[in-house]
């Protein structure tokens, strides 16, 4: 329903009619002679190797970000270690291994078994 106050309503209804019978008269010239739609056929070895770009871009950050926000500080809760020594003349155990790269700045990339699994990844 048009409002009788203003002219502007059906001016812009019949501008919006014009355009759009345009670019529907114009899709109807470019249509396909078979009548269908065909999806052009994928490439797999373009969609793959722009999704593995496209991942290793997105991880290549997560790799090396700092997961102790205190390292290299007097606050930093990682940097004290816990040692056992083992009976029988085995080698001490310590927790200085796990959290040491940590302490020190480092990401997940730099502790011990995790930084080879994410070498697997992208990036």
């Amino acid at each position: 329903m048009v409002s009788k106050k203003s002219g502007a309503g059906l001016v812009a209804a019949l501008g919006a009619a014009v355009l759009l019978g345009g670019a529907g008269a114009g899709a109807a010239h470019a249509a396909p002679a078979g009548g269908g739609t065909a999806l052009a056929k994928t490439d797999l070895a373009q969609a793959l190797g722009g999704t593995t770009t496209g991942l290793g871009y997105g991880i290549a950050p997560l790799k090396d970000l700092r997961l102790d926000p205190w390292a290299n500080s007097s606050a930093d809760v990682l940097n004290n270690g816990a040692t056992v020594q083992p009976d029988a003349g085995l080698a001490p155990v310590g927790t200085g291994t796990l959290t040491g790269p940590l302490s020190a700045g480092g990401g997940p990339r730099d502790l011990p078994l995790v930084g080879g699994l994410l070498g697997v990844l992208p990036g």
